[in-house]
């Protein structure tokens, strides 16, 4: 299933900085539309689910009627989650969030990931990283890790695009594009290209 290129990237828009993933789309001359209910991914051409909580947007989610539709729509067309994104495409968590904060998967990404491995708030951090992409150029990326999640471990078809700390902190599969990071918090747009190559 192909959307036509002309539809514009859908933006999950639940919670977490939609706004500013918007504004990196939109400098690079893509059109977006935000996605609050099932009906509307229908219009879009590839969707971002973006940072915030994961126990919040897994309940979000669940009472948007989504869950369904977002499992199809990943199955066929392009996502990237970015932080708490990345969480809700992994297909299972290394930690206690299950049990204890209820947060549940779309186990579409064939990685397993452990929330807040990166440490708390007060510890964010901004890092280079070197995108391993033929598309990429050599300079670092300026990576901003806000409560981020840690991927301890990854399947044959998962592809590593950057590593910080020996851990992967981006990652492709197929038409899955996972960060641990925040790239739209930056003024550097290759990600955001890279994904809009990924249709």
């Amino acid at each position: 299933m192909n959307a036509p290129t002309g539809m514009p990237v859908g933006l999950l828009a639940l919670q977490g900085d939609y706004e500013r993933h918007e504004a990196s789309f939109r400098a690079l001359g893509c059109a977006t539309a935000r996605v609050r209910r099932p009906g509307e991914l229908a219009r879009v051409r590839s969707l971002v689910i973006p940072g915030g909580e994961s126990t919040t947007l897994t309940r979000l989610i669940d009472l948007a009627g989504l869950r369904g539709p977002l499992l199809e729509f990943a199955r066929e067309l392009p996502v990237m989650g970015t932080c708490a994104g990345l969480i809700m495409l992994a297909r299972e968590l290394a930690d206690e969030a299950v049990a204890i904060h209820g947060v549940r998967t779309l186990g579409v990404l064939d990685c397993a990931v452990r929330r807040n491995a990166y440490g708390r708030q007060v510890d964010s951090f901004t890092a280079p990283v070197a995108l391993q992409d033929a598309a990429a150029s050599p300079q670092p990326f300026p990576a901003v890790f806000i409560r981020a999640p840690r991927i301890v471990s990854w399947g044959r078809d998962v592809e590593i695009l950057a590593e910080h700390g020996g851990s992967p902190v981006a990652v492709r599969q197929g038409r899955l594009l996972g960060l641990t990071f925040h790239p739209e918090l930056t003024g550097d747009l290759r990600l955001h290209r890279l994904f809009l190559g990924m249709g």
